[in-house]
C-alpha cells in the first residue's frame, strides 16, 4: 500500500471547493460536536443518500479535520491516482498475500500521526441486514478509538459523538454505539440492522 503526501493539484482543490460549497448551499447544521482524536475510525451513518459524502466532507472540514477513506487499488490507477490521494484516499490491495485489508490499514495508522478514517459500516445505501465488522477490526487492530458520527438528511442536521475505545467485546461496544445513535436520531429504521448485528454477535459468542 502506497502513501503519497503532496500538495493537492489545482483540479483536486477545485473539486473540493465545489463540494464544500455544496455542503454550505444545502444548509446542513452540526448540532453536536465532540472532540475528534487525531487517529481514529469515524463512522458515517446512516448511509442512505449520495449526499452523505458531501455532508461528511463538509462536516469534517468544519471541525478542522482532513478525512481519509479506503478504496480498492484499481481506483488509484492512472489517470485517477493523484486525485484519489489528494481527496484523502488510501489504497487497499485485497489481492495482497499475507496481509488483508485490515492489516494494511492498521499498518497505515502506524505510519501516520494524523489519520481520521471515515467508514460507512452499513456498506450500502440500500436495504441492509446488519453492519459489517471491518471498521471494528481495523480500530481494534490499530488500537485507535471509534468516533460515532451521523447525519439526518430529513432535518439537515448532523453530529459527532464521544469516541470509544474498542474493548474486544464486539457486541458490548456495538451496544454503546446503538445507544448513542438512538439518542441522536430516535426511531430511525436503520438502527434495527445494528441491533440485529449485536444479536448475531451475542448468539455467536453463546455458540
Amino acid at each position: 500500500m502506497e502513501t503519497v503526501i503532496r500538495k493537492p493539484t489545482l483540479l483536486s482543490r477545485l473539486v473540493k471547493w465545489v463540494l464544500l460549497a455544496l455542503y454550505r448551499w444545502k444548509g446542513w447544521t452540526l448540532v453536536s460536536v465532540a472532540p475528534v482524536p487525531r487517529r481514529c475510525v469515524i463512522l458515517g451513518v446512516p448511509h442512505t443518500s449520495n449526499w452523505d459524502f458531501v455532508f461528511f466532507l463538509g462536516a469534517t472540514h468544519e471541525v478542522g479535520i482532513a478525512p481519509n477513506y479506503m478504496g480498492k487499488l484499481s481506483l488509484f490507477k492512472w489517470p485517477m491516482t493523484r486525485f484519489m490521494f489528494d481527496m484523502g484516499g488510501i489504497s487497499v490491495d485485497r489481492s495482497a498475500k499475507g496481509m488483508n485489508y485490515v492489516d494494511q490499514i492498521a499498518a497505515e495508522f502506524e505510519r501516520r500521526e494524523d489519520l481520521p478514517l471515515v467508514i460507512a459500516p452499513e456498506g450500502t445505501r440500500g436495504a441492509i441486514l446488519g453492519w459489517r465488522s471491518g471498521f471494528y477490526n481495523i480500530a481494534l487492530k490499530a488500537g485507535v478509538p471509534i468516533v460515532p458520527a451521523w447525519v439526518d438528511n430529513a432535518k439537515m442536521i448532523g453530529g459527532i459523538g464521544e469516541a470509544i475505545m474498542p474493548s474486544g467485546d464486539y457486541a458490548a461496544d456495538l451496544a454503546k454505539l446503538l445507544a448513542y445513535y438512538r439518542s441522536a436520531i430516535p426511531g430511525h429504521p436503520r438502527w434495527d440492522a445494528l441491533e440485529a448485528t449485536i444479536t448475531g454477535a451475542l448468539e455467536k459468542n453463546d455458540g
